[in-house]
């Protein structure tokens, strides 16, 4: 029970890694705060499979884009468990809509093809909206829950903050999506100015950058992409496939429990990045 006694919240805990991390953080003992921000009942299903399988953990609904919705549930976590000494911040926003798979496919075809070399005009193509709505989760979120983690851990002195990156932050695999690229990018920046400053306080700071996750939404896009996308897309992964959710939890695990590593980007990614 490597997390016996510790409190960890984790953001985006409904989704496809998330609820792996939380899952396998309250394997090892830890009292796991889940957090998102879609229907209660997918939040709520993670919390009771947790549940039944001997772990601890409540539910959180809040936005992390919301800094006063943050600054609640904060709040809340502190008055009822006296701390904090896990934070991942894992809630992002992925591409995943109709106009981004086709981006994405376009992408894959054009790298791993004998094509013409051309712009493909993704980013002259962008609206603001677009590239607003990814920072406000993706950035903004990881600042406001920093931020209130640091009011908890720093006078505790201890704790583990791990935000959740990704390979398209440093490497130019996800080029069909440069907003979501920018963000991570940002995550990573931040990840390493924190992780010098906060450190006299005991207090770590990490990211982990993953490769492609077999989560549930990565899923329906392989089905669609058929055969030849799939094929298309394990030869660019020098291991021939995407991770599991529970195999990036192994790493969510280890940066939890670190006690030497300041500001250092763990990236799992099959070789795409190396």
């Amino acid at each position: 029970m490597r997390l016996s006694n510790k409190i960890a919240l984790v953001t985006g805990g409904a989704g496809g890694l998330g609820s792996a991390i939380c899952k396998r953080l309250a394997s090892e003992g830890a009292t796991v705060v889940v957090n998102d921000f879609c229907d209660e009942s997918r939040i709520n299903a993670v919390v009771e499979e947790i549940l039944k399988n001997g772990g601890k953990a409540v539910a959180k609904r809040a936005s992390v884009a919301d800094s006063e919705q943050v600054k609640q549930m904060f709040s809340e976590v502190k008055a009822e468990f006296g701390g904090l000494h896990v934070l991942f911040n894992n809630a992002a926003i992925t591409p995943e809509k109709p106009d981004d798979e086709a981006r994405r496919a376009k992408h894959y075809t054009y790298i791993s093809t004998p094509v013409p070399r051309q712009s493909l005009e993704f980013t002259s193509r962008m609206t603001d909206a677009d590239w607003f709505r990814f920072w406000d989760v993706n950035v903004h979120g990881v600042f406001f829950c920093t931020r209130e983690a640091l009011n908890i851990m720093e006078s505790q002195r201890e704790g583990r903050i791990i935000n959740i990156a990704s390979v398209a932050g440093f490497c130019p695999i996800s080029s069909h999506s440069p907003h979501y690229s920018a963000t991570k990018g940002a995550v990573i920046a931040f990840t390493k100015s924190v992780a010098a400053e906060v450190a006299g306080s005991n207090v770590f700071v990490n990211a982990m950058a993953p490769g492609g996750i077999l989560t549930p939404a990565f899923s329906r896009y392989m089905e669609q992409a058929g055969e030849e996308g799939r094929s298309r897309l394990a030869q660019m992964i020098p291991l021939g496939r995407l991770g599991t959710p529970e195999e990036y939890a192994e790493t969510a695990l280890h940066l939890a429990e670190t006690k030497y590593l300041i500001g250092q980007i763990i990236s799992p990614n099959g070789g795409v990045a190396i």
